[in-house]
């Protein structure tokens, strides 16, 4: 059975039977409600759709590209992806979204690149203000913290971005896992025995490089297109925390989505109906294989393996409201 499933199709149900008829920007129409909440635990599988094929080599590739603060598509072009196309202008430009709001919030600045006789004489640009890089050195030096976020809706830039934000910022939490647990986790993840770990304490855990914590990541969404961009954006955030958790040695825990307008377009409906038809029993939710990278921006497409994914196929030329 795959849980992921059955939590969205619980969603996309409350949205049928609850939805207000609204318009919209696009002019396309809408069934809408707001405030819901969707949770996942990563020990049961990676949160992946199985009632439909996910595309996941553009779920991968967007994310290194947020993560390296790019802006441009042609980094995703160049991969096969075209997610963004219809958003970019002439020169492939998206103007300020989320690469550059996670890297560098308050633009560049000039400092000091080369000197001679004690004078400088040249300068760099430099990013001011990678949330990411701050949040992985809190991680790392005060785990407890409330102030674990990362934010892409600057509002002095905005306008100026091709599409504002619709997941908005997210937010980590970790605490400490019993002794209990990490005996648990280690036999899992190494393929031994209980009686391994029976005589050892939190120390020996230590020593054998048995994490001490458990990580959780909930991110806020302000507008979710239920049917094509919320299956991108819960795979999306899962790679997330993963990633995170394995760069600051935790284990990934829980994943939560905040919705705020969640709906489904007019042009969907079909789609919707048919997808609900399908059984989320059929098909177990896939895990995820990643290689370790030096940091958090050093990931490669490579690093990435979906592990034991079927699925039902997905439908061609489903419309997107622009």
């Amino acid at each position: 059975m795959s849980l992921a499933d059955k939590v969205y199709h619980n969603l996309l149900e409350d949205i049928m039977k609850n939805g207000i008829v609204k318009g919209d920007r696009t002019g396309t129409g809408t069934k809408s409600i707001f405030g819901r909440q969707i949770r996942f635990n990563m020990s049961d599988g990676f949160p992946m759709l199985t009632t439909k094929k996910l595309h996941m080599k553009s779920i991968i590739h967007e994310l290194i590209w947020f993560l390296n603060g790019d802006t441009n598509i042609k980094y995703l072009n160049d991969n096969g992806v075209t997610i963004w196309n219809e958003w970019a202008d002439k020169n492939g430009d998206l103007g300020p979204v989320y690469g550059k709001q996670w890297r560098n919030w308050c633009g560049t600045k000039k400092v000091p690149a080369g000197w001679e006789h004690g004078a400088i004489t040249e300068f760099k640009e430099e990013n001011t203000c990678d949330q990411i890089s701050t949040l992985i050195n809190d991680l790392r030096k005060n785990p407890d913290s409330r102030r674990l976020m990362v934010s892409a809706w600057n509002v002095a830039e905005i306008e100026k971005a091709a599409l504002p934000p619709c997941h908005y910022g997210f937010q980590l939490w970790t605490c400490e896992m019993a002794e209990d647990e990490r005996k648990q986790y280690y036999c899992e993840q190494n393929g031994k025995n209980s009686w391994f770990t029976d005589k050892l304490d939190s120390e020996g855990l230590d020593k054998l490089g048995c994490p001490k914590r458990k990580i959780s990541l909930m991110w806020n969404q302000r507008s979710v297109d239920t049917f094509l961009g919320l299956p991108f954006n819960i795979a999306s955030y899962g790679l997330l925390l993963h990633m995170l958790a394995q760069q600051v040695n935790m284990v990934p825990d829980e994943l939560v989505g905040n919705l705020g307008d969640t709906h489904l377009y007019s042009n969907h409906y079909g789609y919707v109906e048919m997808q609900l038809l399908r059984d989320t029993m059929k098909h177990s939710s896939p895990t995820l294989k990643l290689n370790k990278a030096v940091d958090i921006f050093s990931y490669k497409f490579e690093d990435f393996e979906i592990v034991d994914y079927t699925c039902e196929p997905n439908w061609k030329n489903v419309p997107i409201a622009i």
